[in-house]
């Protein structure tokens, strides 16, 4: 492990991972973590344009597309929200603009919804927004939703998890995908099949760098081997080749 305070701390994550138990871990993986994009804009709209007419003057002016801050609570993490979060600000008492401004922080409205999962064929009870809802009924379904929207969308530990057992369930179709009923596993697999991937890369698919260096640690991992298992082993090879070189001993003893 480097001595991280012999680099600038901005670059402490990028040193780590290309030393010790973090470069063993796999390629894919590494790669996912290098792979950051702003997720979809939920508390506001951005304008997409630098400049734009003011509408009183008419002038052409510079306009910036600021967004706005928004708190997740650890607890976000176990429901889906749909990138929906906690937004802080200010509020005029009375309706009034000449009161005094009151601080106040807006939170979505929650609700517990049981949420049923065709590939994993189970239920689900789940906190969810009604921006989730809405994003699941446009994709369809519940399985859809979680495939379909990327890490930075869901934004949800849950939902990570939940899809990287979809995507195991779907990489071991064989023997996990509805083992006593074939023309049930064949059509969910041909509904789904499209997001299938390799199950060396599913079975990483969402976990936080402390629980792949876990990971990678078991197996790693290997257990002592017992030393009578080697005598026994010894024993049977030093037979073996008393056999071969007196097989008349052996047969008269």
């Amino acid at each position: 492990m480097p001595l991280l305070h012999k680099f600038p701390a901005k670059i402490w994550d990028a040193v780590k991972l290309k030393q010790g138990i973090y470069a063993r871990l796999p390629k894919h993986y590494l790669k996912s973590l290098e792979q950051k994009s702003e997720p979809t804009p939920v508390h506001w709209k951005p304008l997409g344009v630098q400049y734009r007419a003011n509408p009183k003057t008419g002038h052409k002016e510079r306009v910036q597309d600021v967004p706005i801050p928004i708190f997740y609570p650890p607890h976000s993490q176990d429901g889906l929200w749909a990138g929906e979060g906690w937004v802080s600000g200010y509020r005029y008492a009375n309706n009034d603009k000449m009161s005094t401004r009151l601080r106040k922080t807006w939170k979505p409205q929650l609700f517990k919804r049981e949420l049923y999962s065709e590939i994993l064929n189970h239920k689900f009870t789940i906190t969810v927004t009604a921006r989730a809802l809405g994003l699941m009924d446009e994709a369809y379904g519940f399985d859809f939703y979680i495939l379909r929207t990327p890490k930075e969308d869901l934004n949800s530990k849950l939902g990570m998890d939940l899809k990287r057992a979809m995507l195991l369930r779907l990489a071991r179709k064989d023997t996990e995908l509805y083992p006593e009923d074939p023309v049930k596993r064949e059509k969910v697999y041909n509904k789904y099949k499209q997001f299938e991937i390799p199950e060396e890369q599913a079975e990483w698919l969402g976990l936080s760098l402390e629980e792949a260096v876990e990971k990678q640690r078991q197996l790693e991992h290997k257990e002592p081997e017992p030393l009578f298992k080697a005598c026994v082993d010894e024993l049977v090879k030093e037979l073996y080749i008393q056999k071969l070189s007196a097989p008349h001993l052996i047969e008269k003893e």
